[in-house]
């Protein structure tokens, strides 16, 4: 199936959003571009990981990533989001979005597929960094990205 440009931006902004908020509730310097990094390496992988799902041929794949087609935009993140946990709820509605966008042009199973996908963003993300100033120290997953791991698996059914 072919998608918009509009609903592969939508579908894009799932895993995205996601790997930000669990780097975003627990911020530090150095363990946040660790993270960064995690999810770039996660985002530029999907496509030889699942190369027989639509949705993420259609949106992750090297001709997509390099075409322009997929907009990076800078998320719109509050301060008393982070704070309050609501970056985590909003990650969530993004998911919710991009699945409603798919609809019926991917299976169930892909469908599924792409919410593992997310979720592996998410725990690579997570497990990236440590704590301390270099991010470096134990345990890698903290108790706020934990309770954020928790939230997204809920949500995403899985």
């Amino acid at each position: 199936m072919t998608y918009t440009p509009e609903e592969l931006n939508t579908i894009a902004q799932a895993p995205m959003a996601i790997g930000m908020a669990v780097a975003l509730t627990d911020v530090g310097i150095v363990s946040t571009a660790i993270e960064a990094v995690a999810l770039s390496k996660e985002l530029a992988g999907a496509a030889k990981k699942y190369p027989t799902n639509s949705i993420v041929q259609a949106t992750f794949s090297e001709a997509v990533l390099s075409s322009g087609k997929i907009q990076r935009n800078k998320p719109d993140v509050k301060a008393e989001d982070i704070e309050s946990g609501a970056i985590v709820t909003n990650a969530i509605a993004t998911v919710d979005r991009a699945i409603a966008t798919i609809g019926t042009k991917a299976t169930p199973e892909e469908i599924t597929q792409f919410k593992q996908f997310i979720y592996a963003c998410a725990e690579a993300v997570a497990s990236a960094a440590g704590s301390g100033l270099f991010g470096s120290g134990d345990p890698k997953v903290s108790p706020t990205e934990a309770s954020a791991l928790s939230k997204i698996k809920a949500a995403l059914s899985i």
